[in-house]
């Protein structure tokens, strides 16, 4: 039995198929095929079921699954453990996001991080809020960058790096853009605009009708707040998003503060409270902190 072997069974299971896991691990699929066949002839009992759309686990396969997992995380731990004894930052770290953080840098953070230590290989994904904290939690993600709704999420260590007001943004002729500002139960009624569900802006505007005792019309969902700022230039209804998307068009829409109450938007530097990290996610962590430090005040 090869550790090889494990490898690929347990990215088989993950991905529920042989071709996902060929292309997550860069191989070949009958590869993959070929060392799974081999892997069932030494333990005498086929581990996965193939009759199927889906690849699942048989029986034997439940019951090994675990143990595959610990020996696998074992060879990695002895790795990590003669690499810090070493001091060699080698390795993979993956850092995710969402899409409205231009302000920090992250290239420039990156790009730094990469000329120190050249032999990280370095992945960014970006997603949901949600999915990334699930990602942080299961260790597929090491360090992120996500908005956060009322409460940090549960296991995972937050720094806030941005905060910003919640504005309403509509066309120039819509009725709304003769005010200044606007009550959140001025919105009750009107074809809302707003990031998906599974967003931290979007749990901010949830969580603040059902407090008020309200039920939102949300009339469009995008991604992403420039997609929203057009839907709502073109008149489609009012667009939720924070306050520096708002302000971006200033020829196309009317931007007002969502107030009474004042709703704002967080962008949390986030990572796993417990559990192992590898010494280039570490580093990669210390480095993120170190670029959002706030500059030292002029008395310093």
């Amino acid at each position: 039995m090869e550790l090889r072997q494990l490898e690929y069974f347990v990215a088989v299971t993950e991905e529920a198929g042989f071709t996902k896991a060929a292309t997550r691990l860069h191989v070949a699929q009958p590869g993959v095929s070929a060392q799974i066949r081999q892997l069932e002839r030494e333990l005498g009992q086929p581990l996965f079921d193939r009759s199927g759309r889906t690849v699942r686990l048989t029986e034997a396969g439940e019951a090994v699954l675990p143990y595959a997992r610990a020996a696998l995380a074992a060879v990695e731990g002895a790795r990590l453990t003669v690499d810090e004894l070493t001091g060699l930052l080698r390795g993979h770290v993956t850092i995710g996001t969402i899409d409205w953080i231009q302000s920090l840098d992250l290239p420039g953070m990156l790009a730094g991080f990469h000329r120190d230590h050249p032999n990280v290989e370095i992945t960014v994904v970006q997603e949901k809020a949600d999915t990334l904290t699930g990602g942080l939690r299961d260790g597929r993600i090491d360090l992120a960058f996500l908005s956060l709704g009322s409460e940090p999420p549960e296991g995972i260590t937050t720094r806030v790096v941005i905060e910003q007001d919640l504005y309403a943004a509509v066309g120039h002729g819509h009725p709304l853009a003769r005010r200044s500002t606007i009550a959140l139960r001025a919105l009750a009624d009107e074809d809302l605009i707003c990031l998906p569900k599974g967003t931290g802006l979007r749990a901010v505007l949830d969580g603040a009708c059902a407090d008020a005792g309200l039920r939102p019309r949300v009339a469009f969902e995008a991604g992403e707040p420039p997609v929203l700022a057009q839907l709502a230039a073109q008149g489609l209804g009012v667009a939720v998003l924070p306050e520096s998307a708002a302000r971006a068009r200033p020829d196309g829409l009317h931007a007002m503060p969502i107030v009474r109450p004042r709703l704002s938007g967080r962008i949390a530097l986030a990572w796993r409270t417990e559990g192992p990290r590898s010494p280039a996610a570490r580093a990669l962590i210390t480095r993120a902190r170190d670029h959002l430090a706030p500059p030292p005040s002029s008395d310093d």
